[in-house]
């Protein structure tokens, strides 16, 4: 076994690195002590991870940073993604991980130095407002112009975090930017992970950049990725589509993605959706409010979580091998789908005779 194909290698742990510092810790309730450590014995097993999922190795600084293509390039940690284009009168941003962090600054100037160009960030366009996305925006300063829809600068300043300025120029549906030379096109196509997550494009670049919708590799984080449009979010795969582009920057996980990776991703979901409206129609509830009476929400819990297995086991089985962690995240996945199709969409409602 080569050191790169060992459990305990450089890429492996300074993702597992990256991915738990972008999670806060947890902190037991009594005292506010650290929670001991797991035993390694008592922990799940879960299905071994793709090859097809994994991207480059990062570096010992634990960063990876490659074109896409001409003067776009790409950073990743491993669990997060930021783009930066190069151009005539400096560099563009596009998103600041704080997982990434410094090492951004450190990628802009291994690509600067080795194509003799400026490593001065002169913009930054934000994605949308979360703090996993934007953490680390305050380390490039004040003389930066800071570009978000409108929608972002009130959630930034409503959540008045100094480690993420809200931006000074905004927009409500489009936005054409030129800087040095180069074309971005943003636009707003309606909510979906959050109010204000737009679609960066770059059409001299053959790229798309739509972040938390899509995570090239991988089935969706936790309850669908937290989206809080679920509609909206399952509908952002086709407007995506309907760009020309063949390299996609998905904010998540260690490589880039391709029109295959969306249909793949569009596939999942809609076979999670058809398995829901099937266990709405299948899944009897009878038997969890016979037996829990008068406790409601314990009837509630276990009817749902029988509906969620039933709609998951089957796409589960189906995409092991296919998308990373399906058997992790995508009973989760499952039950928002299922919120969603009972409350957005009303399939299963009844009305009482």
């Amino acid at each position: 076994m080569s050191l790169r194909d060992a459990p305990t290698d450089r890429r492996s742990f300074l993702t597992r690195s990256a991915a738990v510092a972008a999670v806060p810790a947890l902190v037991a309730v009594a005292g506010g002590a650290l929670a001991g450590p797991a035993a390694a014995d008592s922990l799940p097993d879960y299905a071994p991870i793709p090859p097809s999922a994994l991207g480059p190795a990062v570096n010992a600084k634990g960063y990876y940073v490659g074109r896409v293509e001409r003067n776009l390039y790409w950073v990743t940690d491993g669990t997060y993604q930021a783009a930066f284009l190069t151009t005539e009168d400096g560099v563009v941003l596009f998103d600041a991980p704080p997982s990434i962090g410094h090492n951004l600054q450190r990628a802009i100037d291994e690509i600067a130095a080795a194509n003799d160009v400026s490593n001065k960030v002169t913009h930054m366009v934000y994605s949308h407002h979360h703090a996993d996305h934007l953490g680390a925006s305050f380390l490039f300063g004040d003389d930066v112009e800071r570009i978000g829809h409108a929608e972002t600068r009130t959630l930034l300043l409503r959540d008045n975090d100094p480690a993420r300025p809200a931006p000074d120029v905004t927009f409500e549906d489009r936005k054409t930017l030129h800087v040095g030379g180069e074309r971005i096109e943003l636009a707003h196509l309606g909510t979906n992970h959050t109010p204000d997550n737009i679609y960066i494009h770059f059409p001299d670049h053959d790229t798309l950049m739509l972040v938390d919708i899509n995570l090239p590799g991988w089935v969706p984080f936790d309850s669908f990725n937290l989206n809080e449009d679920v509609p909206g979010s399952v509908a952002a795969s086709d407007k995506a589509l309907a760009y020309p582009w063949t390299h996609y920057i998905g904010g998540h996980m260690g490589r880039l993605g391709t029109r295959q990776d969306m249909a793949v991703y569009q596939q999942y979901v809609a076979d999670l959706i058809a398995g829901v409206k099937a266990a709405l129609v299948n899944v009897d509830p009878a038997p969890f409010f016979a037996k829990y009476g008068d406790n409601e929400w314990a009837a509630v819990k276990t009817y749902q979580d029988a509906q969620t297995k039933y709609a998951s086991d089957p796409v589960i089985q189906k995409y092991l091998g296919v998308l990373a962690a399906a058997d992790v995240y995508t009973q989760s996945t499952a039950f928002v789908l299922l919120e969603s199709v009972r409350l957005d969409l009303g399939i299963g409602s009844q009305v009482h005779a």
